[in-house]
């Protein structure tokens, strides 16, 4: 059969379309089933309320489940292990955050390449830590307790949620620009240290707004600054650190992210979606109440911040001799 050249252009062009057009298609009908979102840590502190509710999110959007899946142990390792080694076809998500950064110094023998291995798809908020003291504790502010640790050394134990996360690295970077020693006591979870810290067996924690927000509106916890460099508006009478701590910056972020190779039109549909969301006037207010900040980003944006805040933390874990 003869085919005029214009006819087979057309044929050509046609057949070059259809991966594209394949492609559009799989990511219109996605999600066709339900969505699992694998955090890394125990159900209830701050990770965990940030995924179900990105989940809920979705879920209204997409018409579809979005199932969040508990997976803790080593420090979000595991759960990490996981998602890089299921199938990139969307269906497998994690929910992202700071402690990514952070292992990547941490651990020596990980499976897996974070910044490699996760797609980034979008960052959902950001947020202080504060840190927050047992009301008993004779210092009221920063400088005072800078005095009081130095005046009082190896009595002043920090507590953490753990070796390695967020919190701890917060409280190491602390030591480091202040020149005071504290010892560090880790424990299981953000929940545990601040109910040790409430009951005075330890005397200060770098916590996370999300954890520790309530117990400072109570008066439970005395809070002493947030870390980041502005004042948070759901604490807009607690100074920051880098009022008395000139150049200290640290926060949490949590954002969402998929395995290696998982289709770009998934990825910018989730992204398009979970912005979308962020946007909602009902989704922002919950977070502020949470003392957390929505943060949108590109995928490229949030794999931008990744790659920083590798780099600062493991600055940190290094200068702190730190190992998981």
């Amino acid at each position: 059969m003869k085919v005029h050249r214009r006819n087979f252009l057309h044929l050509a062009a046609g057949a070059a379309a259809l991966p594209a057009l394949s492609r559009v298609a799989c990511a219109q009908a996605y999600p066709s089933r339900p969505v699992h979102i694998i955090v890394g840590f125990a159900a209830g502190g701050g990770i965990d309320v940030t995924a179900r509710l990105v989940g809920q999110s979705l879920s209204e959007r997409l018409g579809q489940q979005f199932i969040v899946e508990n997976r803790p142990g080593a420090g979000s390792n595991l759960a990490t292990a996981a998602v890089v080694n299921a199938p990139a076809d969307g269906y497998t998500l994690l929910l992202v955050s700071t402690a990514h950064a952070i292992n990547a110094t941490l651990y020596d023998n990980l499976s897996f390449n974070f910044i490699r291995d996760i797609v980034p798809v979008a960052s959902v908020t950001r947020q202080p830590q504060v840190m927050v003291v047992n009301p008993s504790l004779p210092p009221k502010t920063v400088p005072e307790f800078i005095a009081y640790a130095k005046s009082n050394p190896d009595k002043i134990n920090m507590a953490s949620g753990g070796k390695g996360t967020a919190s701890h690295v917060s409280g190491e970077l602390f030591k480091i620009m202040t020149g005071v020693n504290m010892v560090h006591v880790p424990y299981r979870g953000a929940a545990p240290a601040l109910n040790d810290l409430i009951g005075g067996q330890v005397q200060v924690v770098f916590e996370n707004m999300l954890s520790a927000i309530e117990y400072i509106k109570s008066g439970t916890l005395r809070a002493l600054a947030v870390t980041t460099t502005s004042r948070s508006e759901a604490l807009p009478d607690v100074p920051t650190m880098g009022d008395y701590v000139p150049g200290y910056d640290a926060s949490t972020w949590f954002g969402v992210g998929a395995p290696k190779n998982t289709p770009v039109e998934i990825i910018d549909r989730l992204n398009k979606e979970i912005n979308a969301g962020l946007a909602d006037p009902k989704l922002k207010a919950r977070f502020t109440d949470l003392g957390s900040t929505p943060f949108a980003s590109t995928p490229s944006d949030f794999a931008k911040l990744i790659i920083e805040e590798t780099d600062k933390w493991g600055k940190v874990v290094r200068a702190a001799n730190l190992k998981a």
